[in-house]
């Protein structure tokens, strides 16, 4: 800096500058870096969200791959959460470093278990909105096991196995019925053969203060989901105060039909960036 101070100063006097130009000059230059060193501002008023996906349980974040590519070809910049969906004060705190990382404002989607999640989670400052993909949406108090200890006469029952060693499984030969109907057999026996072990600490980990009561929400109610039941959706979204979209398909939509999937996360994004401007 010393070097290119004395620089300046040999230059403007050549050139016959005042001292105060050159004042000025020197502090464009120091203020300029400055802002390129730091790759300037962080966040431009009415920019897009970034948009932050988080998976449930029995999966990971792969399955996000067609909703992720939608959105990055509309101009989003997208991450993943792959939670290690062990317990859920685990998926909290992994689904917080990201959202740390992230740069302005935050569009938070979670899918299924991932909906407990993010009600946790979302009270990130930087969370803007949350998205819930036919997820869980408990309150203060609740878990994934509160809202599903007593289900409605009629309603699908998911096929969980007992609890090995503190976690749970989906029966693989049910599971495609149950979680992925809508997928062609293939890749739902493929998604029922690498099943991700899901944490009893996951499943009744109980929420503190859901996000849903502060931030904006949107909710895509799942008609033909036989993991979580339709009604049990409507309740949730209606409890949430959630702008509602309503689709046929499996549990497994995301997978199976992105494009509604991103059209929603999309109207909760514009609805940021419109707020922000």
């Amino acid at each position: 800096m010393a070097l290119q101070r004395r620089y300046l100063h040999a230059h403007c006097r050549a050139a016959g500058a005042s001292q105060m130009n050159l004042n000025k000059y020197i502090a464009a230059v120091v203020v300029g870096g400055a802002v390129l060193a730091s790759g300037g501002p962080a966040h431009a008023a009415g920019a897009k969200p970034s948009v932050v996906l988080v998976h449930g349980g029995f999966v990971d974040g792969s399955g996000w791959e067609g909703v992720y590519n939608i959105l990055k070809h509309d101009g989003y910049d997208v991450t993943i959460v792959q939670n290690p969906t062990s317990s859920l004060s685990d998926d909290v705190a992994f689904t917080k470093h990201v959202l740390e990382k992230q740069s302005g404002p935050v569009v938070l989607v979670g899918h299924s278990y991932g909906g407990a999640v993010i009600t946790e989670s979302g009270n990130a400052p930087n969370v803007k909105a949350l998205v819930y993909i036919t997820a869980f949406a408990p309150d203060a108090g609740e878990s994934v096991q509160t809202l599903t200890s007593n289900p409605m006469p009629g309603a699908p029952v998911p096929p969980i196995l007992p609890p090995q060693n503190g976690y749970l499984l989906l029966d693989s030969a049910k599971f495609p019925a149950s979680f992925a109907g809508d997928l062609p057999a293939a890749k739902a026996q493929f998604m029922a053969n690498s099943q991700v072990p899901w944490g009893m600490h996951a499943y009744d980990g109980a929420i503190t203060q859901p996000a849903w009561k502060a931030k904006p929400s949107w909710y895509l109610v799942v008609t033909e989901d036989r993991m979580i039941p339709v009604a049990a959706q409507r309740t949730m979204a209606k409890r949430a105060n959630a702008t509602v979209t309503e689709a046929k398909g499996s549990h497994a939509i995301y997978v199976s039909n992105p494009k509604v999937v991103a059209t929603l996360i999309e109207e909760a994004a514009k609805k940021v960036a419109t707020q922000s401007s």
